[in-house]
């Protein structure tokens, strides 16, 4: 999500394209990693499913996305006709989708904005005003309709919340973009596709996500034969408690397809662990490497806590946050454009476990945005290196 998208002719001819359809299936799309969603392409239709993130299987909302206003479609769900123009969001995450399309144009509202890191979207081409529409958990709904969306993209965070329904009763489409419960960081990335489709270009989503699918799994393949796997822990004390990703969270995934040692690598759950500090110590006292961690410097994560200390990976310098690129305000590009390109996450996390391991850069991505062709070999994108 940043800068100028930069289009090669494959590209221009996939822009070209959104606007065909593509013969009648009835059958959904197979996903090939996320759960939170399916597509099911029809005759003058696009029938997207969106499903609750707290009962599998169960439909959240379904929408049916047409071209035209004079086409016909089903009563049990809400009728959008594409692409959509005007748009309020409520996550910084939906701005890494919208900026790899080449869709920021379309936001005309935007939940804490101070959080968000890529600023293009407050300067359309149009010149249009993007409006702060409040707090995410807590959104304006008067602001929100003064931006005159035609849908407005949530997360879905609880089952029921006083914004989101009072939207519904005013007849205002709600766009659930649930990417965040995704565990997998393909899956989570897989996302592109869902918002693609909203926005008539959904062959151009398929074509990042092809891309961005091949570069991980060449990234990932170039771990899986190393024998002495290096140590990893995550986090810090804050209040009497560490959480620590469990094995099947999104950093637990990243962890091990990076081919980092942790701890908790067989643990199935799919959420932090809350843990004393006692339990930490025990376990990641001599961990190699140590990342996650909130603090700039290791001054100021020894003031944090002095236990902080007492672990190897503090001793040796080997401590890393992910904040090489954040603002003042507090936006970080990890949750804009790495939801959308975990291939760059894993690349930092390879590179600071095993920096001598021939690791190729990152191919060209349309929406790559460091502005180069790639990402270099040998530094990190989103990992301050070692903490001084």
């Amino acid at each position: 999500m940043k800068k100028h998208l930069l289009y090669c002719l494959p590209a221009l001819i996939l822009l070209m394209s959104c606007t065909l359809s593509k013969p009648y299936s009835g059958e959904p799309e197979s996903n090939r990693f996320a759960k939170g969603f399916s597509i099911v392409q029809g005759e003058n239709y696009t029938k997207i499913l969106a499903y609750s993130p707290w009962q599998d299987g169960q439909i959240l909302q379904t929408y049916y996305l047409v071209k035209s206003d004079t086409v016909s479609t089903p009563k049990d769900g809400i009728t959008l006709r594409i692409p959509v123009q005007r748009l309020t969001v409520t996550s910084c995450t939906h701005i890494g989708f919208l900026k790899a399309l080449g869709c920021l144009d379309a936001v005309y509202g935007i939940c804490s904005p101070e959080i968000v890191y890529n600023r293009e979207v407050f300067t359309p081409a149009d010149g249009h005003e993007v409006m702060n529409v409040g707090d995410a958990m807590t959104p304006d709904v008067e602001r929100i309709i003064r931006t005159a969306p035609e849908a407005v993209m949530v997360s879905t965070y609880a089952q029921g919340d006083a914004a989101t329904e009072k939207l519904r009763s005013l007849a205002v489409p709600i766009i659930y973009n649930n990417e965040w419960t995704e565990n997998d960081p393909l899956a989570r990335a897989e996302w592109i596709r869902f918002v693609g489709a909203f926005f008539d270009c959904l062959p151009l989503a398929d074509s990042i996500f092809d891309e961005v699918v091949a570069s991980y799994n060449a990234l990932k393949a170039k771990t899986e034969n190393i024998t002495d796997r290096r140590t990893i822990m995550s986090g810090n004390n804050f209040r009497g408690t560490w959480y620590m990703p469990a094995g099947s969270t999104y950093m637990g995934v990243l962890f091990r397809d990076a081919g980092a040692d942790y701890f908790y690598a067989s643990d199935t759950s799919h959420f932090s662990l809350p843990l004393g500090i006692e339990t930490v110590i025990n376990n990641f006292s001599e961990a190699d490497v140590w990342v996650g961690c909130p603090a700039k410097s290791l001054a100021e994560l020894a003031q944090m806590d002095e236990k902080h200390t007492w672990f190897k990976s503090f001793k040796n310098g080997e401590v890393y946050n992910f904040a090489r690129r954040t603002t003042a305000t507090g936006g970080n590009d990890f949750w804009e454009t790495g939801v959308v390109h975990p291939e760059y996450i894993l690349h930092d996390l390879i590179n600071i476990l095993y920096p001598a391991l021939p690791c190729s850069s990152i191919p060209s991505c349309s929406s790559a945005p460091s502005g180069s062709s790639a990402i270099p070999v040998d530094t990190t994108f989103y990992f301050s290196m070692h903490l001084e």
